[in-house]
């Protein structure tokens, strides 16, 4: 078993429960962990023996850009959407952050972080 880490994907969507969030945007950042086994490509040296990291970014990106109130709410599709098309992948750790949060105050970010072992 192996881990294949897609890290600092930054997408501008439009998530939030405020009226603001979802007219105006923000960025968003998005780390995710594969839980994987890796021995076949290890030894094949062949992208059709892995997990494809491009097509990761991919269907992330296309349910990032389905607006959600919650980031739980996108989490979640991120993950059902991930297991659906990587048979390959055994557990997922999503983080998602929003950042620059209009919360009345500095913050940097807030996130959800959601692991998930395959049904």
């Amino acid at each position: 078993m192996g881990k294949i880490f897609v890290e600092g994907i930054k997408i501008y969507a439009y998530h939030g429960c405020f009226k603001e969030e979802t007219a105006i945007g923000t960025n968003f950042l998005i780390d995710v962990e594969l839980d994987v086994d890796l021995t076949k490509p290890s030894l094949s040296d062949n992208i059709e023996d892995t997990v494809n990291y491009q097509a990761v970014f991919t269907v992330i990106k296309e349910q990032m850009g389905i607006p959600s109130n919650l980031l739980e709410h996108v989490s979640k599709r991120i993950m059902d959407a991930l297991f659906l098309n990587f048979p390959a992948v055994e557990k997922i750790k999503l983080k998602v952050a929003k950042l620059n949060v209009p919360l009345g105050g500095h913050i940097e970010n807030v996130a959800v972080q959601i692991e998930r072992e395959r049904d």
